[in-house]
């Protein structure tokens, strides 16, 4: 094929990731996110199946048969028993505006530089292996396409057309993923590309496997038959061909879908909802099943084709087409190949970008240049070069271990290397998140103890291997001491290299993380944080503020100090909605609170990270107040006689409490009794009227067999609408005898109000788009948690919409929806521009069965019963709804939901 044909699809390609991407970001930013859609999160998470997927997986099933399924079967594992240790992750790093997974590290051990630098360190050392891969996967791919797979090693850099894959794709890296600084770091539009780029491998990786199983052969039950009847083959069908250690395989890639880098960036930085995760726990496992559907016929197929050898069984899926004259589909699976090395480039380079410069740069800048810093006025322009030189090294260090290991190895060898190093992070980040006696020391120890380790058992051997040092190192050990020989460490052999390299590594990682952790003293702020991390589902006595009690700072100090790591314009708006919410005077406001310094802290640390953060905001505050430690056995005294009190109090107010149950057990039932014969009356004069009007229409046709076809449809339609009508009317009866009779159940968590909004209107969108009906929406970008039942609170902001949207009657308008920080809780208003509602109507439309009068005529448009739902949800979320309206001019309904008692803390 041409090198024209093939830069072209490449470059249409490409593009369009672009403009997919510019997209996302667009709807985003008007607050129609695509991400809202759970299998778009889903789809982003299968950037884990990269070119080692896509060819190397086809490679190891064409030497082990089965072998390659354990990276496949840790994966879905992970997500069907383990869904809730993600989930808490993701829980952690919401709260606490984490930014990468040098940032959890950091952040959950006392904010610690050191951590946060050598977690990235070891990332970065990590990754290469994997980044080695995608460009030999691209190279490799594309020679096999233009018919040129065995070339001689360039003389010189320039000559390496490697090389320039390489800085290809760190250019298109840096123009996708690093456009601007965000204080929350997430990239809606990359998310919403990967999940395209995922299906693009998904469909081409099909593609390939239908054409080998049904075009060139009969089906997939012929090829495995061949392969049965051929001497050299048939093991491939059983497990005696499977090379290493199942059970470890299958640990290693349990661990890493979580805490590769790449993976940790989609499954928790970008993040928008920890319910999407219900969807990915059964979406991801079956993209891995469909994406292995037909590794094992493609390896067998290839083998038995290519029965004379000469081809490179990583290159099955290329070969296989081209061979059968077919260079269009090869085409369509080298783009496929492509999706699957540049998603991984652009997650693992993006997430390991913004590790280098928050957790790595930034604090040796802070450390050895601040007054260089300080007479920035913008950071964000040094903060995005940065992050731009950072992509260029990476995928440069990744270019350098290819060229000087990385083609001595088959690529899922290079990507087991990878596994290993980050399943490093495993033990520091699973322990700090249930063991509170983890400490910065212990994870330090074991994160290098680990790294040692898997540097001398895995990285080592493949440069002695590759002729850069001495074999003897590999064969006889160091110095000839054979205990120390990095393939039989200690004498412990019988296992692959994989499987030996994680046993001690894990041994090391596990041993000095544990064993330091028990006898190390923790500091004040580690043992905030861990019980933060730890305790992120429960109510802490632990102040979030402590540590800047006592801090004196201006307000003008905190907010120069925003504006220039996020820009002048997020800073006022984040401080100004600040403000509102703790109902602070602007004019008079010169001096930081402990709360707005907290929230300072939080806000820079969206941009570059926790330890970096408050390292900066430590820098402006110039008291210090009181100690940590002071201020944590005060709080552990306080608790001990908080604890006290209230167990004294449970004893003396126990017949109290009694005594009062029953009392309220007995009006509760004298007002179910009320509440009873009052149902039954309206819902009886309710249910008549659709009733009525189907028995007569019913009648009609009956008595009339002979009635024309257009009066006979006219009446039926009439019977559809009025049960549809009678169906609403009783389920809406049912949910508020629910809610009346206490037995409706409730989900109170912290809620996102914003997302309850934008979720109704994009229920309703399409229909009051038909409608022509516009909806004007009016929220702010940051806002605390409200505490309420986020289904519930949906289904009121959902009916006060309809209700507005039937004013107008199909004839347009326009409603406007606004959400408003009042200090202590969130109003939430939405207005129309209809005909408004008379005085005395004002306090009687939430009773039940009401309708107002301005509905029309003919058949009322609802059962009444709506706006006594909201009314009863919302009081019982502690909050109230009314209304106000000028007759001729509109109506506005208004209902208020508190803050969380987290929210108002900090």
């Amino acid at each position: 094929m041409s090198n024209t044909a093939i830069f072209l699809a490449s470059a249409f390609y490409l593009a369009l990731l672009f403009a997919i991407a510019y997209w996302g970001d667009r709807r985003a930013e008007q607050g129609r996110s695509l991400l809202k859609n759970p299998s778009i999160y889903a789809l982003s998470l299968a950037v884990y199946c990269t070119s080692w997927t896509f060819y190397g997986s086809v490679g190891r099933a064409a030497s082990t048969g089965v072998g390659f399924l354990p990276i496949y079967i840790g994966p879905t594992l992970t997500f069907l028993l383990g869904w809730f240790v993600i989930g808490k992750i993701v829980r952690i790093s919401r709260k606490h505006r984490i930014t990468s997974i040098a940032d959890f590290v950091s952040s959950r051990y006392g904010k610690s530089h050191v951590l946060g630098g050598l977690v990235t360190i070891i990332a970065v050392i990590g990754i290469m292996p994997y980044i080695s891969i995608q460009l030999k996967a691209v190279w490799t791919s594309y020679n096999v396409l233009v018919g040129t797979q065995h070339l001689s090693t360039p003389e010189n850099l320039w000559d390496d057309k490697a090389f320039y894959v390489a800085l290809m794709m760190a250019a298109f890296t840096i123009l996708f993923g690093t456009r601007h600084i965000d204080a929350t770091e997430q990239h809606e539009g990359m998310v919403t590309a990967i999940a395209f780029e995922s299906m693009i491998k998904l469909l081409a990786f099909l593609a390939v496997g239908f054409f080998v199983s049904y075009s060139m052969f009969d089906g997939v039950s012929d090829i495995y038959a061949r392969a049965a009847a051929h001497q050299d083959l048939s093991s491939l069908l059983t497990m005696s061909a499977v090379e290493g250690n199942w059970f470890s395989l299958t640990l290693l890639a349990m661990v890493v879908v979580i805490f590769l880098p790449r993976q940790f960036q989609v499954i928790v930085v970008e993040n928008t909802d920890e319910r999407h995760l219900s969807h990915a726990v059964w979406l991801f496992p079956l993209y891995l099943l469909l994406i292995n559907l037909f590794v094992l016929p493609i390896a067998l197929g290839g083998l038995l084709y290519f029965d004379q050898g000469g081809v490179d069984a990583d290159t099955f899926v290329l070969a296989l087409p081209l061979a059968e004259g077919h260079p269009w589909l090869a085409l369509f699976v080298f783009i496929g190949g492509l999706s699957a090395a540049t998603g991984m480039v652009i997650v693992g380079a993006i997430a390991l970008s913004t590790m280098i410069c928050n957790d790595l740069v930034m604090p040796i800048l802070l450390r050895y240049f601040k007054a260089n810093l300080e007479a920035r006025r913008d950071m964000s322009v040094l903060l995005l070069f940065i992050r731009r030189m950072a992509i260029l090294l990476i995928l440069l260090l990744g270019y350098l271990y290819y060229r000087i290991i990385g083609e001595s190895y088959a690529l899922v060898t290079i990507g087991l290397v990878s596994f290993a190093a980050a399943a490093q992070f495993a033990p520091v980040i699973l322990g700090g998140i249930y063991w509170k006696g983890g400490t910065q020391r212990g994870a330090i120890g074991g994160l290098l103890a680990g790294f040692l380790v898997w540097g001398y058992t895995l990285v080592l051997p493949s440069f002695a291997l590759s002729d850069w040092l001495p074999i003897a190192f590999v064969n006889q050990g160091p110095f000839g001491i054979e205990l120390l020989k990095p393939y039989n460490l200690f004498g412990m052999g019988g296992m692959d290299h994989i499987s030996h390299a994680l046993f001690w590594s894990m041994i090391a990682n596990v041993g000095f993380y544990i064993l330091i952790s028990l006898f190390d003293h923790p500091s004040a702020i580690e043992r905030i944080q861990a019980t933060l991390f730890v305790e992120v589902d429960q109510q802490t006595a632990v102040n979030q503020n402590v540590g800047f009690w006592g801090a004196q700072v201006s307000i003008d100090e905190l907010r120069d100090l925003c504006a220039r790591y996020i820009g002048p314009h997020a800073t006022e708006r984040a401080f100004y909605e600040h403000a509102q919410r703790r109902e602070i005077d602007v004019g008079t406001w010169d001096q930081a609170a402990p709360y707005t310094v907290r929230f300072c802290e939080r806000l820079l640390a969206g941009a570059i990270g926790s330890a970096s953060a408050r390292v900066l905001v430590a820098s402006v505050v110039k008291g210090k107040g009181a100690s940590l430690d002071e201020m944590l056995e005060v709080l552990d005294e306080a608790s001990h006689v908080i604890e006290y009190s209230h167990q004294l109090e449970q004893k003396s107010d126990a017949l109290e409490q009694a005594r009062n149950e029953l009392q309220q057990a007995n009006e509760r039932l004298m007002q179910l009794d009320r509440l009873k014969d009052e149902f039954l009356s309206h819902v009886a004069h309710e249910l008549r009227t659709p009733l009525t009007s189907i028995r007569g229409f019913t009648e009609i046709l009956h008595d009339n067999p002979d009635l024309d076809m257009e009066q006979r449809q006219k009446f039926l339609q009439v019977m559809v609408e009025e049960s549809q009508r009678l169906t609403r009317l009783i389920n809406q009866v049912l949910d508020l005898a629910r809610i009346e009779s206490g037995r409706e159940t409730w989900d109170i968590t912290e809620v996102e109000m914003r997302d309850v909004i934008k979720h109704g209107v994009e229920t309703l969108m399409q229909e009051c788009e038909k409608e022509k009906v516009e909806l004007n929406v009016d929220v702010p970008k940051y806002l605390s948690l409200v505490l309420g039942d986020k289904d519930k609170l949906t289904q009121v902001v959902i009916n006060l919409i309809s209700n507005a949207q039937k004013i107008y009657k199909g004839k347009g308008g326009r409603i406007d929806i606004q959400l408003v920080d009042m200090g202590n809780h969130v109003r939430v208003a939405i207005k129309d521009q209809g005909p408004g509602l008379h005085e005395d109507e004002l306090k009687l439309v939430f009773e039940k069965f009401y309708q107002a009068k301005q509905i029309g005529t003919g058949n009322p448009t609802g059962s009444g019963l709506g706006l006594a739902i909201c009314q009863r949800i919302v009081s019982h979320l502690g909050g109230r709804i009314w209304v106000e309206s000028e007759y001729g001019h509109g109506a506005t309904f208004f209902f208020t939901v508190p803050f969380s008692d987290r929210a108002l803390k900090t």
